[in-house]
């Protein structure tokens, strides 16, 4: 995976697309080679700094692997390169919001999250057989967070695994919820909300709240790659 490009995003169409519904779909980042590399490390040693089973904490059926440092070149070079171009999206959220902006590089984010105490690496590998799942769920780690995160298809839908779409929640004040579906495609990524996300108001913009989730595999194996930009605590 020595060859891995800059990500060529179309960021003008991914904000449109997140100022729509507050996730959006980005082209294949990976190939299918590298997608079955980055789900074979799922099972590798010395990789990962914490794994976690959902059903033991009542988060769902599954479990999910936090990358250690170093980070496989792969992932590092995923975080690193897809920042830039979000970073771009999130300081036009926190110029309506009139909130402070973020870095524009990634090692900027970073020395804030140390500031704050967050030290810990975030991207992760989660993994879902028949019947599971994962409930609505917010990835923030700490007081230092970035509002975007993406997560990387890493096997094919409907011929790896069936069901398991990724599921959003954008709870409305004074409304109720809506939901929404996406369904990307091997090697695609999935641009979303971490927390909230700005909406125009009466008076100008509101935050919005959003929540996301993986709806039950019914049947397969499905891996992905978790890219989150913040450290954690």
């Amino acid at each position: 995976m020595d060859h891995f490009p800059a990500p060529d995003l179309d960021v003008a169409a991914l904000a449109a697309e997140l100022d729509r519904t507050g996730f959006a779909t980005t082209p294949p980042l990976l190939d299918a080679r590298e997608c079955a590399e980055v789900a074979g490390l799922f099972s590798a040693d010395g990789v990962f700094r914490s794994t976690v089973v959902m059903a033991r904490h009542q988060f769902g059926e599954g479990s999910y692997r936090y990358f250690d440092h170093p980070l496989p070149g792969v992932v590092r070079r995923l975080r690193e390169r897809l920042y830039p171009p979000l970073a771009r999206i999130a300081n036009a959220w926190a110029d309506r919001l009139g909130e402070p902006g973020f870095p524009d590089d990634l090692a900027g984010l970073h020395a804030r999250c140390a500031a704050a105490g967050q030290l810990r690496p975030t991207p992760l590998l989660l993994r879902y057989e028949a019947g599971g799942y994962n409930c609505l769920h917010q990835d923030l780690y700490g007081d230092v967070w970035f509002p975007l995160q993406v997560a990387i298809m890493l096997n094919a839908p409907d011929r790896d695994f069936t069901g398991g779409e990724s599921v959003f929640v954008e709870q409305r004040p004074r409304a109720q919820s809506r939901p929404m579906v996406a369904r990307p495609g091997l090697g695609q990524g999935l641009v979303f909300a971490v927390n909230s996300r700005p909406v125009p108001s009466a008076r100008g913009h509101k935050r919005v709240v959003m929540r996301h989730g993986v709806s039950e595999v019914r049947s397969g194996v499905r891996h992905t790659l978790g890219i989150i930009f913040h450290d954690a605590r």
